[in-house]
């Protein structure tokens, strides 16, 4: 049952267990260290003295850090959608944002940019990705959740074919292995700088959606309802999506595209407390930043080299995702 009369309490548990995976997550790694050096670390001042403060403040807590803000991203995003297209098996794929910001990233894999310029154009296909999105529903002369549906999976398409391309151009000794490996989506190459330009669209984006939390319950109403209170349907769909883009289009920047967070994770956040967005936001945000540092960790563990994480999501994601349609199968006939 969902836990409707204690909401905040599963949040803040789900908060606290995210922290404790987090600082746990510090201590693996090729070179493993025990919770009281980490903890020690942590808390000695002036940080990143010594070999053990460069592991930690300098490899492994930006990693944990991007990791928690990537898989909370997600599943923000994939809960946000979900309501917004009234359709269970949304993700943040389905919009074309994850499409566009790929092919900016291997787009600039191939020309060979800095990693600034790459994030750049990442983040700046992305956003023209949902653009393209609304001109394409334009000209289909319907702003419905159908048509934005429709039209995402067509710029998906699109945009992979470029993707597609630009593997075919890469020069395969070098440049396609890098393309790759950033597709399949990795921590490895983490660091503050990358922190800090994710994590200010995040902010904004993912503030902009919990002041809109209220409205999105009512944009899972039928659009004659909806527009029957006064909400301001088409605008306010344009602005939750564009919120979206951006929190897609940051996260595809610094760790590649990372399939299957944004579908699962919301309906595991609806088991727990319900389809209010109010409180299914938040919950989706800490669940899937722990869910998304546990797999972090098993692709840093499980073999010397590491796996790219999505695999490992793939791999996790489509039986869990199976087990859960199987469940709400089952309960909607024995009602």
């Amino acid at each position: 049952m969902p836990a409707n009369h204690h909401p905040w309490l599963v949040q803040g548990s789900l908060a606290l267990v995210t922290l404790g995976i987090a600082v746990a997550s510090l201590c693996f790694g090729q070179y493993p260290l025990s919770l009281s050096a980490v903890g020690h670390t942590l808390v000695h001042l002036p940080p990143g003295e010594g070999v053990i403060g460069q592991i930690v403040w300098s490899v492994r807590l930006p990693r944990v850090v991007m990791a928690l803000l990537a898989g909370g991203a997600l599943g923000l995003c994939g809960a946000t959608l979900q309501g917004v297209f009234q359709n269970p098996l949304v993700d943040p794929h389905i919009i074309g944002v994850t499409a566009g910001s790929a092919f900016g990233g291997t787009l600039a894999i191939l020309l060979g940019v800095g990693s600034l310029l790459m994030m750049a154009s990442t983040f700046f296909f992305g956003l023209v990705a949902l653009g393209l999105i609304y001109a394409l529903a334009a000209l289909q002369g319907r702003d419905s959740t159908l048509g934005l549906i429709l039209s995402g999976i067509i710029l998906s398409g699109f945009f992979a074919a470029l993707v597609s391309l630009m593997q075919y151009l890469a020069d395969s000794e070098e440049t396609l292995p890098n393309i790759v490996f950033w597709l399949l989506g990795s921590f490895a190459t983490a660091s503050w700088h990358k922190v800090l330009l994710m994590s200010l669209p995040l902010a904004v984006a993912a503030g902009a959606l919990w002041k809109l939390r209220w409205r999105i319950n009512l944009l899972a109403l039928e659009e004659r309802d909806a527009r029957s209170l006064g909400v301001p349907v088409a605008a306010l769909r344009r602005g939750v999506l564009v919120c979206c883009a951006v929190l897609v289009a940051a996260q595809v920047a610094v760790s590649g595209s990372i399939a299957w967070m944004g579908l699962v994770v919301p309906h595991l956040a609806r088991l727990l407390v319900g389809a209010d967005h109010r409180r299914l936001l938040p919950t989706a945000f800490w669940l899937g930043a722990a869910l998304m540092l546990v797999v972090d960790d098993l692709a840093r563990t499980l073999t010397q080299a590491e796996i790219p994480i999505g695999i490992i999501t793939a791999l996790l994601g489509a039986p869990l995702f199976t087990v859960l349609l199987v469940q709400s199968r089952r309960r909607s006939t024995t009602r």
